[in-house]
């Protein structure tokens, strides 16, 4: 499937009626030197680059090169929105070890001692408010009141920017969902608000309360599941972002709403998604054409180049001795070891049900198990479950930066929550459908065979919490699911280095959420510290 156009320029684009509205950014955007907005959009195609440069920021950092941001006092290392999603959401779980901890705020992370300094924290806050403010201003600047001083009435025009306009919505109510999970608040602005408004501090049940609805809202007028260009939101990606809220209902607002999730994932089931029959051809540099996509993060090695997610992965899985970095599409030293696996996600392979199971790209070799010095780069396990070469083994367009989509919405995951919600006793949903999602998902795995299926009977939620591990590792959904189950903080469930122990200790239950950066509470003294900081 043919990609949307996204490079730095229409990251520029979009960065355009920013340069003169800054104050409502917890860290400030960089001023481009750039024609004012009413020129900008007097180009042809300036409209759909605009839009282009809102869904850009998901994927690039800044206007001058991967190593560029757009986002002042920040490293693009530290400040790339899928990056710092998997930071928070994986590394400071039981999946995955960074050995560079010279890397800032990565020490801090996975090991579980992070404080409202840490640099990576404040890079996801500011991205995604960043994202916010990217939405609100094509919004203003797409008011029928805007296109009609502009002499805007070309009738095909007219629609594709009505189109632009619901998409851009719920990439807004995308950043306010990550804000409501990581943050617990945010500042809640809108394109109605004034230039350098400091917004209200929303709390999850308002965070909540406005997603759902703008979501409900928008859906209708959002075109059909796979109808939109790859790439680019339609209704599946607005419910994917309602399952999920309502799969974690009770952590957010202490309500269940599993019954809610089941709609929105039957909804979703219908859109004519169809699992990938080769499980690892979602995690190549073709994946954009995988039929059990709903949305991802775009990768391209030539023009949409970052120091992304898919980017780390592929590097980071180079191992120090191993050197397999031509086997996964990139120069054969890699990062030299930069990504380890921590020994109870190994574990969760344990058995001989795993034997031919395609999701276990774990390469032990030589290796021990246990990571008992974290800059010890020979030790822990390696995983080659992203790759930069096609599905039929050709290597992506470059040896650094792959060409791999990073899949933050995908048909398996929609196929466990119903499984989960099932078990969880959500109403119009079955314990044989969900048995029968969850055997689809391991006979894929097994090329086909029925030899890992399993039965009613082991249909609880162990195993769920256990088969969403192995089958959605890497993919930014691990802490979730951990709080969710209730195996995050405390002690019941330890994992190498949780709570800056080699074996893992307990921790304290605030870190459930993540600080306010300290920079942010300055910009905007409505927002409170999150307890415990």
């Amino acid at each position: 499937m043919k990609k949307m156009k996204i490079n730095a320029f229409v990251l520029l684009g979009a960065l355009v009626g920013l340069s003169s509205c800054t104050k409502d950014l917890d860290v400030l955007p960089k001023d481009p030197t750039v024609a004012v907005a009413e020129t900008f959009y007097a180009q042809p195609g300036a409209y759909k680059n605009a839009l282009a440069g809102v869904y850009a920021n998901l994927s690039l950092t800044g206007t001058d090169g991967a190593g560029s941001s757009s986002l002042q006092g920040l490293d693009a290392g530290t400040s790339q929105y899928g990056r710092c999603l998997w930071y928070l959401q994986d590394l400071t779980t039981d999946e995955v070890i960074w050995s560079y901890e010279n890397d800032p705020g990565t020490r801090e992370l996975q090991r579980n001692i992070w404080t409202a300094t840490n640099p990576v924290i404040l890079g996801m806050f500011s991205r995604t408010m960043l994202e916010v403010a990217f939405v609100n201003d094509f919004l203003k600047n797409t008011s029928p009141e805007k296109l009609s001083s502009r002499g805007v009435t070309d009738a095909t025009l007219l629609s594709n920017i009505a189109d632009y306009r619901n998409e851009v919505r719920v990439l807004r109510a995308l950043a306010y969902y990550n804000m409501m999970d990581l943050f617990g608040k945010a500042p809640y602005i809108t394109e109605n608000d004034p230039v350098n408004f400091q917004g209200p501090q929303y709390d999850r049940q308002q965070l909540f309360s406005y997603v759902e609805g703008e979501l409900n809202a928008v859906i209708p007028n959002l075109k059909a599941p796979k109808a939109n260009e790859y790439g680019r939101v339609d209704q599946a990606v607005a419910r994917m972002i309602l399952a999920k809220m309502y799969l974690n209902a009770e952590v957010y607002i202490g309500a269940p709403k599993y019954t809610e999730c089941v709609t929105q994932c039957n909804a979703i089931i219908a859109g004519g998604y169809t699992l990938n029959s080769n499980y690892l051809n979602n995690f190549k540099a073709d994946n954009n054409t995988s039929p059990e996509m709903i949305f991802t993060l775009q990768s391209d090695g030539y023009v949409t180049q970052s120091y992304g997610p898919t980017t780390v992965f592929v590097n980071g899985s180079v191992g120090s001795t191993e050197q397999n970095g031509s086997s996964l599409g990139v120069s054969s030293g890699g990062w030299g070891g930069a990504l380890r696996l921590r020994k109870e996600f190994v574990q969760k392979f344990d058995g001989a049900a795993f034997n031919t199971d395609t999701r276990k790209t774990i390469i032990s070799g030589s290796r021990p198990i246990d990571i008992f010095d974290i800059a010890n780069r020979d030790q822990g396990y390696i995983l080659s479950k992203f790759s930069n070469k096609s599905s039929t083994g050709v290597a992506g367009t470059n040896s650094t930066f792959v060409d791999t989509d990073f899949p933050l919405f995908r048909l398996a995951d929609v196929y466990l929550m119903y499984a989960e919600c099932a078990v969880r006793g959500a109403s119009g949903a079955t314990l044989s459908q969900g048995l029968t999602y969850v055997n689809a998902l391991r006979e894929r795995a097994n090329s086909g065979s029925a030899v890992a299926d399993i039965s009613a009977f082991d249909l609880n939620l162990d195993f769920i919490i256990d088969e969403r591990a192995r089958e959605l590792h890497w993919e930014s959904h691990r802490r979730q699911d951990l709080i969710r189950f209730g195996k995050y903080t405390g002690g019941t469930y330890n994992w190498a280095w949780k709570g800056n122990g080699s074996s893992g200790i307990g921790i304290s239950s605030n870190l459930k959420l993540f600080p306010i950066p300290v920079n942010a509470i300055a910009a905007n003294p409505n927002l409170q510290q999150n307890p415990g900081y």
